[in-house]
């Protein structure tokens, strides 16, 4: 057997550390936040990298999209409205900021209910020993009749919902995001996977309409993808269905002769997962485009990004 010896290190080469190439430096340095500071102070006091960078360069982006007349389109999960982020968002509905929003079934349901009721969110484990989960009847009839009606008229879900909430005296259609976007004119869609909503469980549910509305909804939320060059696509907490449903839009979007390539995408999770990763962020930006991954609970990151896109625009 061969037998080894400690390498020598006196010929090792080495050079001056003023001659290296070096990523970080103290210019970059955070800088001490004041008493009084204003918002775009402490904005400019963060460290300038990683993801204080890039939560700056998104919402330079968003910015120069409206003020460019491109669009800024919202996919988000139920976490958002869970949260309580829906006065956030329909802010920049109001705004003309968020130009389209595309959710989850479950959005839908915590929409309906804050709008209805004021609260949401059941504590799953107890209701699932009792068989009681997810079977509040003002949610599964509501909803359902809700959707069948609008349906027949031709709406997709997030229309149907947005009209239903939108036509009735809930005391708080307010805070209301599929109000809003309906009051507004703003395409909402929601995209449904037929036994993963609690609606789906009662009897009002029809799935000839649940699928017809949702495939309404991916076809008009294809046309938004269809507009999407210069503009933003930002990812709310949607860890499969958005991720999934944005990329086949994108792809109908260049089979028909669509230009679409020149865009930014946004994920923001507490967690950074596959899907997203490479539905939202790597594959739709290969050819062009930006793409950044922001990381960290939904109710700091989100309001903090809108406070630097507020400070942008004014």
């Amino acid at each position: 057997m061969k037998k080894y010896r400690p390498v020598s290190l006196k010929s090792v080469r080495s050079y001056p550390l003023c001659s290296r190439k070096s990523k970080e430096s103290i210019k970059g340095f955070a800088k001490i936040y004041k008493k009084g500071d204003t918002l775009p102070a402490f904005l400019e006091k963060l460290p300038q990298s990683l993801a204080a960078k890039d939560l700056r360069k998104v919402a330079d982006e968003i910015v120069s999209a409206r003020k460019n007349g491109r669009p800024v389109v919202l996919g988000m999960g139920a976490h958002a409205v869970k949260l309580g982020l829906s006065p956030l968002i329909i802010d920049l509905l109001n705004r003309e900021i968020i130009t389209a929003v595309a959710t989850n079934g479950a959005c839908a349901i915590h929409d309906y209910e804050i709008a209805l009721a004021g609260h949401t969110s059941e504590d799953v484990g107890p209701e699932l020993c009792k068989g009681t989960f997810g079977m509040a009847r003002e949610t599964g009839r509501g909803l359902n009749q809700a959707i069948n009606k609008g349906v027949k008229k031709g709406l997709g879900i997030g229309g149907a919902v947005g009209e239903a909430i939108s036509g009735r005296r809930f005391r708080h259609r307010d805070k209301s995001i599929f109000a809003a976007a309906h009051d507004i004119g703003v395409p909402v869609t929601v995209h449904i996977a037929i036994g993963t909503d609690i609606i789906h469980m009662h009897p009002e549910a029809d799935g000839a309409s649940l699928g017809k509305g949702s495939m309404t909804d991916f076809r008009l939320f294809a046309s938004v993808v269809f507009d999407l060059e210069g503009g933003v696509y930002i990812n709310l907490g949607s860890a499969v269905i958005l991720p999934e449903v944005f990329l086949k839009a994108l792809n109908i979007a260049r089979n028909l002769g669509n230009k679409v390539e020149d865009f930014t995408t946004v994920n923001m999770d507490f967690i950074q997962h596959y899907r997203p990763g490479q539905n939202v962020l790597k594959r739709p930006t290969a050819s062009a485009g930006r793409n950044y991954a922001l990381t960290g609970h939904h109710e700091i990151m989100f309001p903090l990004l809108c406070a630097a896109v507020l400070e942008g625009i004014s």
